[in-house]
């Protein structure tokens, strides 16, 4: 596996872009888009703490952050991050997802895991995707699903949500020799 640098990818309707402090306000209209903060099962932060949500996502050694623009509607739409990088085992998880809620269930999500799946398994030839998730972020599950991880389990007590319960995590993998018949199906879905 190569090492994992900041890099802009394009297609299907979306533009990934390194995250930058430049994107603050748009971010921030983001969040407000759906009152994002206020669901306890993401990470979205309030409209005030999106540039410390930023600065946390540059300085965090095992992350590289991305912001998210819809090309057909020409604005930005979320961010997400390639995380919990290990260059030698060759694994990294994609998360740190959200997006607004006017571009939830579109073409987006799926658009920018094809684009950020591809270039991981592709050219920075990671042997395994991970995602983890909140147990009652039902939404996610059902989006990692599609895009054609397995369920590797359940890490129960595992981090305290900003409402003070505790969550259990799910967690999900890809492995490069899945990749394939994933991308062949997320192509397909993209092309209806």
């Amino acid at each position: 596996m190569l090492p994992v640098e900041p890099v802009a990818l394009e297609g299907r309707g979306v533009r990934i872009e390194p995250l930058g402090l430049e994107h603050v306000d748009a971010l921030a209209g983001v969040v407000r888009d759906g009152e994002l903060w206020r669901l306890r099962v993401t990470s979205a932060p309030e409209p005030a703490d999106v540039e410390a949500y930023i600065r946390t996502a540059l300085d965090t050694a095992d992350r590289v952050p991305f912001v998210v623009t819809d090309t057909i509607g020409g604005r930005v739409v979320g961010c997400t991050s390639y995380y919990a990088i290990d260059v030698p085992l060759g694994r990294l998880g994609i998360g740190h997802t959200w997006y607004a809620a006017s571009a939830q269930r579109t073409h987006v999500n799926t658009a920018t895991k094809l684009a950020l799946m591809t270039h991981a398994f592709e050219v920075l030839g990671v042997a395994a995707i991970v995602w983890h998730t909140d147990n009652f972020n039902h939404a996610s599950q059902r989006a990692i699903l599609r895009l054609g991880a397995k369920l590797d389990g359940v890490l129960r007590h595992d981090k305290i949500r900003r409402d003070g319960t505790i969550r259990d995590m799910y967690m999900y993998s890809m492995l490069a020799g899945e990749w394939p018949e994933s991308k062949a199906q997320l192509e397909y879905l993209l092309s209806r």
